[in-house]
């Protein structure tokens, strides 16, 4: 099990850019719930000086806002943060009532004499209703990241929690929250759920209790989406740092720029892969490209632009 300490100092950071050094994620071979939990555990994206901690935190970002994690992981420990609120488990895990199955058949088998046929018997019925009991699977869960944005600055995004954890229906957990700079003094509300497949749909709670009344008096219930952008440069010589700085500065009323990272594409050169959030009647995202992306000043950068994923929130 990994351990970090207070991910928000300079230590934590330092462990978690080690950690990552040889790992793509925190634990196992693909995003699990142990990734969430550290992510949520960071009040904001660790900055360039840790290189390793920096990619892993905008590819989980992009996982999360594009199609969710659902690997349960094996279990991490940060110190002072929220865990993600699971269903309290009413019956023990199929897994450890087969051990417990397992370690009755060794306290019945005689290790020094052969098993009767009665005894034998017995076991067998024991396998097989250990056997029937592990068929019935728990429903599937998916661990989600939400964005709620809010209708201005001047909105109590303390209410505005106090209201999305006011929804309750089976099979749905909410987890951490943490609040998100947008910019304009806007700060989005960034919280974790855990829902039953089988149970919850979050288009459905999304369209049917988090943008009508009364959560509507502090959710902005406008469509949004949320977008991963391909931006790639002239050649190996462009500055990638002036790329950026020249495609954030395209502001305007409804585009919200998120997580960015640089991508290998071969030849030593390597595209931007940013994401932004879009206010869907305010903005189209093939319009900006372009009228803004491709044009001059930024066109001195980029070469195209290409959207890699769409999706909307």
């Amino acid at each position: 099990m990994a351990a970090f300490p207070n991910l928000n100092s300079d230590a934590g950071l330092k462990k978690l850019d080690e950690h990552l050094l040889t790992r793509s994620y925190i634990t196992g071979y693909q995003a699990s719930k142990d990734d969430i939990t550290v992510f949520t555990a960071l009040d904001k994206p660790p900055t360039s000086q840790y290189v390793n901690a920096s990619r892993w935190y905008n590819h989980i970002d992009a996982l999360l806002r594009i199609s969710g994690v659902s690997a349960e992981g094996s279990g991490v420990i940060v110190e002072g943060s929220a865990p993600v609120v699971e269903e309290a488990a009413a019956t023990p895990p199929a897994a450890d009532s087969k051990d417990a199955a397992d370690e009755e058949d060794d306290d019945d088998v005689d290790l020094f004499g052969e098993e009767t046929e009665e005894e034998k018997k017995a076991a067998e019925e024991r396998a097989a209703s250990v056997k029937a009991s592990t068929k019935k699977k728990e429903s599937g869960k998916s661990s989600v990241l939400i964005d709620i944005k809010p209708w201005d600055d001047e909105t109590d995004m303390k209410k505005l929690e106090e209201a999305v954890r006011s929804i309750q229906m089976e099979g749905l957990f909410w987890g951490a929250s943490k609040l998100v700079p947008v910019g304009y003094g806007i700060k989005k509300l960034q919280i974790m759920c855990t829902i039953v497949d089988d149970l919850v749909s979050v288009d459905t709670m999304i369209e049917e209790q988090l943008t009508v009344e009364p959560i509507n008096e502090f959710v902005q219930s406008s469509g949004k989406s949320s977008v991963l952008i391909d931006i790639k440069p002239w050649d190996d010589e462009t500055d990638m740092k002036k790329l950026e700085e020249a495609v954030r500065s395209i502001l305007m009323e409804g585009l919200f720029w998120g997580a960015s990272k640089l991508v290998p594409v071969g030849y030593g050169i390597k595209k931007l892969q940013i994401m932004c959030t879009i206010v869907d009647d305010l903005v189209s995202v093939d319009t900006m490209i372009e009228e803004q992306l491709t044009v001059e000043p930024i066109n001195e950068y980029v070469q195209s632009c290409d959207i890699v994923a769409f999706n909307k929130t």
